[in-house]
C-alpha cells in the first residue's frame, strides 16, 4: 500500500528525503549569487545587523500577526569594490551634491525597501534596475510591508528584500490612479510620494533610475505563507511513502557495517519520534544518497 491519508511514524515520504537538501540548495545558489557580486554577509547580533533587524520589525509593527510569524534568515552588505559599482557609487554621490545645491542644501536621502522576486534581486545585484514604465516603487523604512508582499517566495520558501539609499530631493504626490504620469511633472520635483505628510510610497523615475537609487543591503527572510492571501494555494498531491525497515534494506549496500548497525538500532528505539528519525537517516546516509533512493522507489511504485 503506497497511499495513506495519515502520516504513519514509521514512514518516510520523498517530500521528507528531498526538501531539506532542496532548500539548502536553493538557499546556497541564491545568496552564493549574492556574495559573487559583492554582497557579504554580516552578524544579525551585529550593531549594523541588529539596526536593520529592528527597522525591518519595526516596519511590519501594524501587522504584528506577519511580525511574529517572520524570521530573518540572512542579511548580506554591499562590499563591491568592481569598477562598475565604484562609478555607481560614484555618480549617486554627484547626482546627491546636485540635487543639494538646487535644494536649498539638502538633497532628501533615506533609506527604502524594495521587495522582488530573487531573481529580480539578482538582477539588480547584478545590473542594476530595470527600466519601468512609471519607475520604481520603494516602501520607506519604516513602512516595509508593501514591499514585503511585493517580495517573491523562492524555492527554499525565503523571500528578498534590498535595503536602498535613495535621493528623494523634492517631491510631490502622485495618487496611484495617476498611471499616465512617468517623469516628473516639472523641473521643480525629484521624486513622488502618496502623502507628503506621511509617505508609504516613493516613486523614482526612470529619468533618475541607477544614479539615484543605490542597493545597501539585501534582507532574506522567511514570513507567514498567507501574506494577505498573495500566496497561490498549492495543489495537493497524494505522498508516496516508504517504511523506514524497506528504506534501510534499499540503502545498505551503500552504507558500511557500523552505518547499519547504527540505523539499525536507531529503527528498533521505539522512543525516537518520525521527525528524529528522519534526521538521523539524513545525517549517516547523506541527502544525495537518500534523495536519490527514495526518487528511485518512487518511480518504482508509481
Amino acid at each position: 500500500m503506497n497511499q495513506i491519508g495519515a502520516e504513519n511514524q514509521t514512514s518516510i515520504t520523498i517530500d521528507d528525503a528531498m526538501s531539506e537538501s532542496n532548500e539548502l540548495d536553493s538557499c546556497y545558489n541564491c545568496f552564493q549569487h549574492f556574495v559573487t557580486n559583492g554582497f557579504s554577509k554580516i552578524d544579525e547580533s551585529s550593531f549594523e545587523g541588529d539596526i536593520i533587524k529592528t527597522s525591518f520589525f519595526s516596519s511590519l509593527s501594524r501587522n504584528p500577526q506577519i511580525s511574529y510569524r517572520t524570521k530573518i534568515v540572512a542579511i548580506h552588505k554591499n562590499s563591491n569594490t568592481s569598477q562598475c559599482w565604484k562609478i555607481r557609487a560614484h555618480s549617486f554621490g554627484v547626482y546627491a551634491k546636485a540635487v543639494a545645491d538646487t535644494r536649498g542644501g539638502d538633497a532628501n536621502i533615506k533609506y527604502a525597501w524594495y521587495g522582488a522576486s530573487k531573481n529580480e534581486i539578482c538582477e539588480t545585484v547584478m545590473h542594476g534596475f530595470s527600466w519601468r514604465r512609471h519607475g520604481i516603487s520603494v516602501s520607506p523604512a519604516k513602512h516595509g510591508l508593501d514591499s514585503v508582499l511585493c517580495s517573491g517566495v523562492d524555492g527554499s520558501g525565503v523571500r528578498h528584500l534590498l535595503l536602498c539609499r535613495v535621493i528623494l530631493g523634492k517631491q510631490e504626490v502622485v495618487r496611484e490612479d495617476s498611471s499616465d504620469q512617468f517623469h516628473p511633472s516639472s523641473m521643480d520635483f525629484d521624486s513622488a510620494v502618496d502623502d507628503i505628510s506621511s509617505p508609504t510610497r516613493y516613486i523614482i523615475w526612470n529619468t533618475h533610475l541607477n544614479y539615484n537609487i543605490l542597493p545597501c543591503y539585501i534582507l532574506s527572510f522567511e514570513a507567514p505563507p498567507y501574506l494577505s492571501g498573495l500566496t497561490e494555494p498549492k495543489t495537493i498531491k497524494p505522498k508516496t511513502w516508504i517504511t523506514f525497515g524497506t528504506l534501510i534494506s534499499i540503502l545498505s549496500p551503500f552504507l558500511d557495517h557500523s552505518q547499519r548497525a547504527s540505523l539499525e538500532e536507531q529503527y528498533t528505539n521505539y522512543l525516537i519520534t518520525r521527525p528524529q528519525m528522519i534526521q538521523r537517516v539524513r545525517a549517516i546516509a547523506g541527502n544525495q544518497l537518500l534523495s536519490a533512493v527514495v526518487k528511485l522507489y518512487t518511480n518504482k511504485i508509481n
